[in-house]
């Protein structure tokens, strides 16, 4: 199947604070133990931002790392599209600041807010405008500080989330390389906006702004229902998965990796075993980073890159649920 889109990935960068975060550091304090924990989520680190670094800044060395990986500076980059659910400020964007600490001048730059799904959102964005002749090369990032909105008093939250980000270059084909086989073969978002209550943070909008009534409600952390979450996930990742594989002509053994958001890995093994795919080719990384929201699947596909998993001519199944309930999938041809 030749790509819908014939966008290619240029290049990929990664980064996690240096700051670890063992499951022992909630076991001190938390009704919890280790295995608990890892029976329950997979994870048994994350990493955490230092106090003075924001979303912008951990976004910052993940794409110099990409624009080194595809050999460009940032001043040939026209547009900047940054996915993210905990911005530095509310306004302005994340991705304008981003835009200035790469030089990429006078490129658009502007945040796309879909939670664990938002790197698929915001690189399903990128792709149409690059597809439909507005740009030429695109920035696409995802990036998380999601452990400043974790209650440190609620198990059920605060052993999930870690801090990191990732970046991908995207170029839209040369016109005699339109025929090339490497691209975007598929494409798909959605939400579920009856769900949005599932995860959400109550407090800090123009809904309930903030207040002396909020910060002691503690309605400035994220809440979920897990149980609800979990179950809608499970049903709901192999269903995508199936209209992608349909859509595409493609079988799950032609698949070199299927790369899902990093929320749980009871969730991960649940569609991997449905799929009949060996652990191989299917990315994991929550063991080490935790729920990286938006950042995971760059994350994941960087080190896929990076460590020689990915070649040219592999294709590459990406799928994200996220808050909204939000969701995405992506088939890419590297």
């Amino acid at each position: 199947m030749k790509p819908i889109w014939p966008i290619h990935l240029r290049g990929t960068g990664g980064y996690v604070p240096d700051q670890v975060v063992p499951n022992q550091h909630f076991i001190d304090y938390l009704d919890t133990n280790e295995e608990w924990i890892v029976s329950r989520t997979g994870i048994r680190e994350r990493h955490r931002a230092a106090p003075h670094q924001a979303t912008s800044d951990l976004a910052l060395i993940a794409s110099q790392r990409a624009l080194a990986d595809a050999g460009m500076t940032g001043d040939e980059i026209e547009v900047v599209v940054c996915a993210t659910a905990t911005p530095d400020h509310p306004f302005p964007s994340t991705a304008s600041i981003l835009q200035a600490g790469i030089g990429a001048t006078n490129a658009a730059a502007f945040d796309v807010g879909a939670a664990c799904a938002g790197f698929i959102h915001a690189a399903a964005v990128a792709v149409g405008m690059l597809s439909a002749g507005m740009y030429r090369h695109a920035l696409v990032v995802g990036a998380e500080t999601l452990t400043r909105y974790a209650d440190p008093q609620d198990r059920s939250i605060a052993i999930l989330l870690g801090d990191g980000a990732g970046a991908a270059i995207l170029s839209r084909a040369d016109r005699d390389d339109l025929n090339g086989s490497s691209g975007v073969l598929y494409c798909s978002l959605g939400c579920d906006g009856t769900r949005a209550k599932d995860i959400w943070l109550p407090a800090g909008g123009s809904r309930l702004p903030a207040s002396r009534n909020t910060v002691d409600e503690r309605l400035h952390f994220m809440r979920m229902r897990g149980r609800e979450v979990y179950k809608f996930a499970v049903v709901k990742m192999q269903e995508l998965i199936d209209q992608a594989l349909m859509a595409t002509g493609l079988t799950a053994a032609d698949l070199k990796l299927l790369i899902p958001h990093q929320s749980n890995l009871r969730i991960i093994e649940s569609v991997r075993e449905k799929m009949g795919l060996p652990k191989e080719k299917v990315t994991v990384n929550i063991d080490r980073f935790g729920n990286t929201s938006a950042a995971s699947i760059i994350m994941g596909l960087d080190e896929a890159r990076r460590s020689g998993v990915l070649k040219k001519g592999d294709h590459v199944l990406m799928i994200a649920i996220g808050a909204g309930l939000a969701w995405g999938t992506m088939v890419i041809r590297l």
